[in-house]
């Protein structure tokens, strides 16, 4: 596909990276000569220099042949302006990053189509959704819903005293009379593995884990862990997920945020009717601790500081605190924070290019993941009629060595896959793939 990509800040560039080491041809326009070379030094792509709303540049960059225009600049009206202009001038697909939920209102929707832009999304708001599940699942550091919510992917670590550790997964599975999970792929020593029935499980796994909602309870005794409410959020920092996290909790927790601008905690104040908003440094372990960190179920620290959202976390954790997850936006800093203990790393990047990525697919794919701590993806398909998956087993399938089939939905009802499952016509199917085209996969369901 011919894309362009309007912004080089880190979400333009980290999407630049991925979409061009999949043989797409890649354009990118930003005003800033620095950032674009920046990208081009570690990207295979073009770049165009000048305003992404500005018709001469945006004939420069070619947008009458582009098949895709992603507007990911930080200024909303930008991203809009951008999208609309380039659909109008040839653009097939456009897609734009915003700040305001309300665009996203079916009612809203029509008035932006219609003026050219044909996808919207909201990070933050996605960021937010995220948190606000992994808050109510204890026991995992990511929840991830596939199919509307009839499928869901756990990651759990395990101890030495689980009771699976040293036993094959065809052994501790054995006794099962029906299967409602199926681990799918286990990051050990910072090496990702898709597993089969006779890998061991040792200590210290992390288990990605596909399962039917029925199945959770029966998943996590097999893993050793147990849920625990949470009561008591403390929330560090009033950003825009911050504050969309508190917003869905406030009638269900007591919540305390953390914000060191004074006129913002103003403003949040205002904002919510039982949550406690106190103005402070999330970097003093003192303030936190007489804030009660010590008797908080869970900590959420949303900063725009990467550094702050870990040591704070790593603070929490040492305080006891059952759930930590932090937002970590150098990427670099992600494996690091796991390392530590962190539950939960939240990545806006991340979740930007699961968002975009099945717009360049021509394969059927409904949805795609980025897992945090793994290189594995987590792709979501619709078989069509005929495809070679509905024409025998998934045991007979000669799919591809790096890549599993997790579970399947079916006229709403979900399934974990077996080697005996049939695929058929319209199911939506969960692949996890490590180092596999996405196309290639594509080809069994398309």
């Amino acid at each position: 596909m011919n894309i362009i990509i309007a912004g080089a800040g880190e979400v333009g560039t980290h999407l630049s990276k991925l979409l061009s080491e999949d043989s797409h041809s890649i354009t990118v326009i930003d005003p800033s000569e620095d950032r674009l070379r920046a990208v081009a030094s570690g990207t295979d792509v073009v770049t165009v220099q000048g305003s992404t709303t500005s018709l001469e540049v945006l004939e420069r960059a070619s947008t009458r042949r582009a098949d895709l225009l992603i507007a990911v600049t930080p200024s909303e009206d930008t991203n809009i302006v951008t999208c609309m202009l380039g659909k109008k001038m040839g653009a097939k697909q456009t897609i734009a990053r915003i700040d305001h939920n309300e665009y996203l209102d079916i009612e809203n929707r029509s008035t932006f189509t219609h003026a050219g832009i044909d996808n919207m999304f909201y990070p933050e708001k996605i960021a937010a959704t995220e948190i606000v599940n992994l808050i109510g699942q204890t026991s995992t550091s990511e929840y991830i819903e596939f199919a509307n919510g009839k499928l869901v992917m756990m990651v759990l670590k395990l101890d030495e005293s689980a009771p699976v550790v040293g036993k094959t997964i065809a052994e501790a599975t054995f006794d099962m009379k029906k299967l409602e999970f199926r681990v799918i792929a286990i990051s050990r020593d910072e090496k990702t593995i898709i597993p089969h029935r006779f890998d061991t499980l040792e200590p210290g796994d992390r288990l990605y884990m596909m399962t039917t909602r029925s199945g959770v309870s029966g998943m996590l005794e097999f893993s050793g862990k147990e849920n625990v409410e949470v009561h008591n959020l403390i929330i560090l920092g009033g950003s825009r997920i911050g504050t969309k996290v508190a917003a869905s909790l406030d009638r269900r927790l007591n919540i305390k945020i953390i914000e060191q601008q004074r006129e913002r905690c103003i403003s949040l104040a205002e904002m919510f009717k039982n949550a406690m908003v106190i103005n402070g440094d999330g970097r003093n372990a003192d303030l936190l601790l007489e804030e009660g960190l010590q008797k908080t179920d869970a900590f959420v620290a949303v900063t725009g500081s990467s550094e702050t959202n870990i040591l704070a976390c790593l603070l929490a954790k040492q305080a006891g605190v059952q759930r930590t997850i932090a937002e970590v936006e150098n990427l670099n800093y992600i494996q690091l924070a796991e390392s530590i203990g962190i539950n939960t790393i939240i990545n806006k990047k991340l979740i930007t290019a699961g968002h975009i990525f099945k717009f360049t697919q021509h394969t059927g794919i409904q949805s795609v993941k980025y897992l945090t701590g793994c290189d594995a993806e987590a792709l979501e398909f619709v078989a069509k009629p005929g495809c070679k998956a509905c024409k025998t087993t998934v045991r007979d399938l000669d799919f591809p060595k790096n890549a599993i089939i997790g579970g399947i939905v079916r006229g709403g009802r979900a399934a974990i896959a077996t080697g005996a499952t049939q695929i058929k016509a319209n199911d939506h199917v969960i692949v996890f793939a490590l180092d596999v085209d996405a196309a290639d996969i594509g080809e069994f369901f398309s």
